[in-house]
């Protein structure tokens, strides 16, 4: 039974990873409008759905515990249109594994504002590798300059804020009431935003504006599928699936190629955060069985 949880689990974590592959792929196709329109786009799709079905569940729009609740809607929006920008300026595995470095954020704040434990020696070490290797992406790849990277790092940082924010509300809001107040945030900001730099999208990219909106909810809702029928331990690591899927399709659509100390940098972000989650669930279980 248990097995097949897991595997449940870790079935819908590669659902999310190739449905939010394929809403940046499909940011990617549409690079020549500005930043703040994709987010808005994306934004009032994404509202319309939620917010349908939260009123068909007879659910409140505006949630319980609207402190955090704003939070994550406005680092959510500054997080989400920090890599819209990244993607649309550089190729979409970099800009993919820049932001990756969200759970070490996340790990952190955790431990400051969620009275979670702190980071053990060893995860220090992981996580420092991991910046090596984002540093490795960025050095031997002349298209990510200082400012891109920092951009990518920005949206890492306030995922990560979005991510503590999600925490605090898990007790007192339904998941797709936290995910609303993004939009609740995002679709007013961005929309006064576009309303001065409109460009309008043409034939089909009105289709693929529609369908970074949907896949993104669909990306979400795999997610949390997997986080409730499988350990955060155990389906993570296939969340990394992504910087992959990144890297193929970005050479096969886009022609972008990355050279081997870039690819061996991504290799190293991903293997450290791989490394640092099964060792969370290595300590998990020995403190379980020391317990029991």
């Amino acid at each position: 039974m248990m097995q097949t949880k897991a595997t449940a689990g870790i079935a819908w974590m590669i659902s999310a990873a190739v449905l939010f592959t394929a809403a940046n792929l499909c940011v990617k196709s549409l690079a020549h409008l500005p930043t703040e329109e994709l987010v808005f786009l994306r934004s009032v799709t994404s509202l319309i759905l939620a917010g349908s079905w939260l009123l068909w569940k007879g659910k409140s729009l505006l949630g319980v515990n609207r402190k955090w609740l704003l939070i994550r809607g406005i680092f959510g929006t500054i997080g989400l249109a920090t890599f819209f920008h990244t993607i649309r300026f550089i190729p979409l595995a970099s800009a993919t594994v820049i932001q990756y470095l969200s759970p070490i954020f996340t790990v952190l704040l955790a431990a400051r504002f969620d009275g979670q434990r702190g980071m053990r020696p060893v995860q220090w070490i992981f996580f420092g590798l991991a910046f090596l290797g984002v540093l490795m992406v960025k050095g031997f790849d002349p298209r990510i300059s200082w400012l891109y990277l920092g951009l990518g790092i920005t949206s890492a940082i306030c995922a990560a804020v979005a991510y503590l924010a999600t925490m605090k509300c898990r007790d007192t809001d339904h998941p797709v009431g936290v995910v609303i107040w993004f939009h609740l945030v995002a679709v007013p900001v961005t929309g006064t935003w576009t309303a001065f730099t409109w460009v309008p999208p043409v034939g089909h990219e009105w289709l693929l504006a529609l369908a970074v909106g949907v896949l993104s909810i669909l990306a979400q809702v795999a997610m949390t599928h997997a986080l409730h029928r499988g350990e955060a331990n155990v389906v993570m690591p296939f969340k990394y699936l992504g910087a992959i899927l990144a890297f193929v399709f970005g050479l096969l659509l886009f022609d972008e190629r990355l050279n081997a100390y870039a690819l061996a940098g991504m290799i190293l972000v991903i293997a450290s955060l791989i490394t640092n989650t099964l060792y969370k669930r290595h300590r998990s279980k020995k403190t379980g069985a020391l317990e029991s």
